[in-house]
């Protein structure tokens, strides 16, 4: 969603319970889904253990699926997605994507802006789960390091990418959150 801004800082949160699930996890969980590196090319050195996702077909009535990460991560996933959403969304919405994503060290993420139509009527939440000084989220142009603890909105309508220049992996949570009522698209944009 177009927020205004590149970044919006929502605070801090006590992501420890879901690190700590997230770093438990074996390694083969990391590749039972690979749907977002094989479509989009920009997210191809990337691993991900999916919770909930929609493709996005039959947008806005797509459906959204809970994965094989829901049974290992809503646990910890879910009251931290809830915490965040009452601190700062309107209640009654829905998550149509919940993941967490590594990239490798020496991995980036390419430039690239969301474009499905769902992206641009949801808040991209992301609550970096582990990250190092050498890894840098450029948004429209301009550098920011997340830190672990604290949870950001993204512009994802702006162009956006990660390069992971550490030798540890860098690893966080997001999810897009589709507030309830009428669906937020641009002044004149398609439906």
């Amino acid at each position: 969603m177009d927020i205004g801004v590149p970044l919006r800082e929502l605070g801090e949160i006590d992501s420890a319970p879901l690190r700590d699930a997230v770093l438990a996890q074996e390694d083969a969980a990391w590749l039972e889904s690979e749907y977002r590196q094989r479509t989009y090319h920009h997210h191809d050195q990337t691993h991900s253990i999916v919770m909930v996702f929609t493709d996005g077909s039959d947008w806005p009535n797509s459906a959204v699926q809970k994965c094989p990460g829901w049974e290992r991560l809503s646990d910890t996933a879910v009251p931290l997605m809830q915490e965040i959403i009452g601190k700062h969304y309107p209640q009654g919405g829905e998550v149509i994507r919940a993941m967490a994503a590594k990239l490798l060290p020496g991995g980036r993420i390419r430039t690239h802006a969301d474009v499905h139509p769902s992206f641009r009527c949801g808040h991209r939440i992301h609550v970096p789960i582990t990250t190092n000084r050498r890894v840098w989220f450029t948004i429209d142009g301009r550098p920011y390091q997340l830190e672990a603890g604290q949870a950001y909105e993204v512009n994802n309508q702006k162009q956006h990418s990660v390069a992971n220049r550490g030798a540890e992996e860098r690893i966080t949570f997001i999810f897009d959150y589709i507030p309830p009522g009428p669906l937020a698209y641009p002044p004149g944009g398609a439906r």
